[in-house]
Formats: structure tokens, sequence, C-alpha cells
């Protein structure tokens, strides 16, 4: 009985040992992003346009202090934080203006980037203001310069980035879908509200795919976004916003600290 006592007693030592010493790994790990510096890169949804309360000197960036890059460098205090997304910006203009900040100190990288490259803004014009038709033929022509020309435009980006700041752990992020389908909900028609979030599917797949190749890790924001889509009830998507077409289809404040931020805490 006292050797049985002792063993019991003995094994849960080790046990208390074992799981602390597997508490601090964690801890470690957890904590790697962040002994080195954050650079956040992108477009749109990366500086937060949609979010309000955007920092005077970032101009037309309209980066936001309600932006997940902002919100993770507030939690986790990295040794520097370089918010450079852009809203409009496309693979050229992250080459051409966004990669400065990089370096072999840099230990974390987000970004969204690719959108832009296929025409989104055209895109969801043309499917508020014209026929069923006229949208479905203009996802299509999206469609086909993801297919033939967006792959290549993102290898160039991620391989500057790996070449820039080759310690990084790379964090892309996708597009959410744009609508909760089967809901009651004035605006687009069935028709164009299913085609567009299968147009985002598609461009999520193409960014999916360069990116692991690449080794970087793919952060897919649409489970996060389930049920916060527009026609939801609790949208975490603007839709046409009338008093700033801009923020129109971008997420909300909402969106960004709770679709977001969450997914790149997780893949940090």
């Amino acid at each position: 009985m006292r050797r049985s006592r002792l063993t019991g007693l003995v094994t849960s030592l080790l046990l208390a040992a074992g799981l602390g010493l597997t508490g601090a790994a964690s801890a470690q790990a957890s904590s790697a992003a962040v002994t080195g510096g954050y650079v956040a890169l992108g477009d749109s949804y990366s500086s937060g346009v949609g979010s309000g309360s955007y920092i005077s000197s970032s101009g037309d960036c309209d980066r936001s202090t309600k932006a997940y890059p902002y919100l993770w460098n507030a939690a986790h205090s990295p040794s520097s934080f370089a918010f450079d997304a852009c809203s409009g910006a496309t693979t050229d203009d992250v080459m051409a203006n966004q990669l400065g900040s990089l370096n072999s100190s840099t230990s974390l990288v987000s970004l969204t980037i690719g959108g832009n490259d296929a025409g989104f803004s055209d895109v969801m014009t043309t499917c508020v203001i014209q026929s069923d038709s006229a949208c479905l033929s203009r996802i299509d022509t999206a469609k086909a310069y993801v297919d033939s020309t967006l792959p290549g435009k993102l290898d160039t980006v991620y391989d500057a980035i790996t070449a820039k700041a080759p310690g990084a752990k790379v964090v892309v992020l996708s597009y959410p879908r744009f609508y909760l389908l089967g809901q009651t909900c004035l605006g687009l028609s069935d028709t164009k509200r299913s085609a567009i979030n299968g147009a985002a599917d598609y461009i999520d797949a193409a960014i999916q795919k360069r990116a692991q190749a690449h080794g970087f890790v793919f952060g897919d924001v649409r489970s996060a976004f389930s049920s916060h889509e527009i026609c939801s009830g609790d949208s975490w998507l603007h839709s046409v916003n009338w008093l700033d077409i801009s923020e129109s289809y971008h997420p909300t404040a909402a969106g960004q600290s709770g679709g977001y931020l969450p997914v790149l805490t997780n893949n940090a």
C-alpha cells in the first residue's frame, strides 16, 4: 500500500512537472512572433477601411486604429511595428511602396492582397448598378485574371517578402464571403449574391495555393465571418455606404476585431 501510494505520488509529481514544462514550451511558442518586429502589409482590408478612426497621417491609405494590425500590435507589443497597408493597394503597389520596413529582425508579417488586382471595385460597381448577366460576366472576367495573371503577381510579392525578411512568419489572410444566402434582404438579387460569394471563394483558393507554396500560413477568415455577412442581421461588413462609398463592402470595426484579429492571433 505504501509503495503504491509512493508510486502514485511520484507519478503525479512527474506528470505535473511534465505539464509545467509543456506549458512553458507553449508559452514560448506563442510569444515567438513578438520577439521581433511586426510588419503589416496589404490593401484596404488590412489598412482598416470601413472601421473608422483613421490615422490622419496615413492620408489616402486610410489606416485605422481599429484595424486588425493596429489591434494586434497593441495587444502583443512587438519590438517594432510598421503599419504599411494602404487602401487600394495592388501587388504592384506592395512591391513599390510597402516593403521598406522588412528586414532580418522582422518576425511577423501579415497581409491581404490580390482583390484590387482582380478588379474588386469594378466588380462590385457592376453588380450593384447593372443586370445579373452583366454582373456574372464581370465576375467571369475577374476569375480569368485570377487564373492567368494573379498567381504570378502573388509569387513576386511573396518572393520579395521572403528575401527581405527571411526569418519572418508570414500570415496571408483571406477575404470573407459577403452575403448570407437564403435570407430576405433588400439589395442585390440572389443570383448576384451567390456569384459574388463564389468569386470570393475563387480568389481565396488561388491565394491559399500560392501562400502555402511559399511556406506561408493561410489565415482563412470566412468561418470567423460566418453568420456575420451582409443580410445576417448582425453584419460585420458594410453594404453600399452612400455616406462614404469607399467603405462599401469592407469590414466594420467589429469585423476587424471579431473576424480578422482572432485569425491573425491564432496563426501568428
